[in-house]
């Protein structure tokens, strides 16, 4: 390892054990990690993106787009565009920030792009540093727009997965980022997030351009969701995103006969950059089936300044149970407090 971040990063994962380095060879599409109770799907190949979360012989959690079959090698340039492969990836924030602090492209730079993401962390290939049959850890390409590199680490324990990421400033000079956590799950995903009973700390932005209609919210017994109802009339589907300061450090998700708890170290707000949310839910969706929706559930750690060489660490664990209840508010909200509680989370 070339730092104490990374060897601090390994042991946070891997534990006491010694970790078996990977011999260099060509990078993986896939690699598959499985425990008895979950099966994970990484490829570094797309910059260590996440391709698939469940329980076994389970349906995956995760969106997925056919970009990952179509365009296994894409090519990696300051002019390059989005590729929608999905899935859970991490960028940094805030989205303000993506192209301003670069001389490749000098057109998004003048323009401050807010799209797309910085291609170097969304799609360049991931070195493998470390694998076993549960584990995995792999370093990404040290970016020249945002000007920091990835190492992310994957674990599995029996029900739960851990990620970690630890994200360098490789510049000679000070680089103000966050680590930016991004799950993308089916639109039809009923979704939870804890917020204060008065409805403060909630931000709703609906874009409502281009044939959309405004979002539908929920926030009863302190639990923030969004309502899949039909467009108004002529209307398209219902698109927008919500910036979220959540009451604890978790979000929840139901689908495919499957629960699931993303849950995080909670932040003080100052800590948040004043442009994003701890939690973000961004939504695109039509109930035209042949069109690609999606619901992006997004984690932000605290921003941060790091002088040259400098690094900063966040972490997410994921928690998935089998579901067979019904698709009510009522009977999801009750098990999963079960859930949260027999898991020790607030």
């Amino acid at each position: 390892m070339r730092s104490r971040a990374r060897a601090v990063l390994l042991a946070m994962i891997l534990g006491p054990a010694t970790a078996v380095a990977v011999a260099a060879e060509p990078v993986p599409a896939r690699v598959r990690l499985e425990s008895p109770g979950l099966h994970m799907e990484v490829s570094p190949r797309l910059g260590g993106r996440m391709l698939h979360l469940s329980l076994p012989g389970a349906p995956n959690l995760l969106l997925v787009g056919e970009a990952v079959d179509s365009q296994p090698d894409p090519k990696v340039s300051a002019s390059a565009d989005n590729i929608p492969y999905m899935g859970h990836e991490v960028w940094t924030g805030p989205q303000s920030q993506w192209w301003t602090g670069q001389a490749l492209n000098p057109a998004r730079r003048k323009a401050a792009a807010v799209w797309p993401p910085d291609p170097w962390l969304s799609h360049a290939p991931a070195k493998v540093l470390d694998q076993g049959d549960t584990h995995l850890v792999v370093e990404g390409a040290a970016s020249p727009v945002s000007g920091v590199q990835l190492v992310q680490a994957f674990s599995l324990a029996h029900e739960g997965a851990e990620l970690a990421v630890e994200m360098r400033n490789i510049r000679k000079e000070p680089v103000s980022r966050d680590i930016w956590f991004n799950s993308r799950v089916p639109p039809q995903t009923r979704v939870y997030v804890p917020v204060a009973a008065d409805g403060s700390g909630v931000r709703v932005r609906s874009d409502t351009d281009g044939g959309y209609d405004a979002l539908v919210t929920r926030s009863d017994d302190g639990l923030f969701s969004l309502e899949l109802l039909p467009p108004g009339e002529g209307l398209l589907g219902r698109r927008g995103k919500v910036f979220i300061q959540p009451e604890a450090g978790w979000i929840a998700g139901f689908n495919a006969g499957q629960a699931f708890v993303i849950h995080f170290e909670k932040q003080p707000a100052e800590r948040i950059h004043p442009e994003q949310g701890q939690v973000e839910l961004y939504l695109d969706w039509r109930p035209d089936p042949a069109y690609p929706s999606l619901m992006e559930l997004e984690v932000h750690a605290p921003y941060v300044a790091l002088d040259p060489g400098q690094s900063t660490t966040a972490r997410e664990w994921w928690i998935v149970r089998r579901y067979d209840g019904p698709d009510r508010r009522d009977a999801q909200v009750a098990f999963l407090r079960r859930m949260l509680d027999e898991a020790g989370i607030e």
